[in-house]
C-alpha cells in the first residue's frame, strides 16, 4: 500500500511547530483512517536526526517514548486522533523555515515517510 505524498503532508498540523524551554514539539492528526504505528524510526529536523529513543509521542494524555512503539506493542492511531511529537532539544530549530522528516512503520504500508516544512 502506497500513500500519496500530498496526503501524508496533511497529517502534519500546519502552524503547530513550537520551541520552548523543554524542547521542540509539533502536532499530527490521522486523516488517513484507523490504523497502527508499529515503530518510530526517526524524526529529522533540518540537519539533525533523532532516533526513536529521543522522540516522545503524546496522545490522549499518554506519553509514549518512540522506542516503546514496536510490532509487538503498536500504537493504535484512530481516524481523527491527534498526537504531539516532542523532542527535548532546541538546537535543531532555526528562525524561519524548518524542514522536518518523520519515518514511521505501519503494519499494512511498511515504512512511511512524512515530509513537511513550517516556521516557528
Amino acid at each position: 500500500m502506497i500513500v500519496p505524498e500530498f496526503l501524508l503532508k496533511k497529517i502534519y498540523q500546519k502552524g503547530t511547530l513550537k520551541k520552548d524551554d523543554s524542547g521542540v514539539s509539533f502536532e499530527l492528526k490521522n486523516i488517513l483512517g484507523p490504523g497502527f504505528i508499529s515503530g518510530f524510526n526517526f524524526v529529522q529536523i533540518n540537519d539533525k536526526k533523532f532516533e526513536s529513543a529521543d522522540v516522545v509521542f503524546v496522545t490522549d494524555g499518554t506519553e509514549i517514548k518512540g522506542n516503546e512503539v514496536t510490532e509487538e506493542t503498536p500504537l493504535k492511531f484512530r481516524l481523527g486522533q491527534k498526537g504531539t511529537i516532542k523532542i527535548a532539544d532546541t538546537t535543531c530549530i532555526q528562525d524561519g523555515l524548518n524542514k522536518i522528516i518523520i519515518e514511521i512503520m505501519n503494519p499494512e504500508a511498511g515504512k512511511v515517510i512524512v515530509k513537511f516544512e513550517d516556521n516557528v
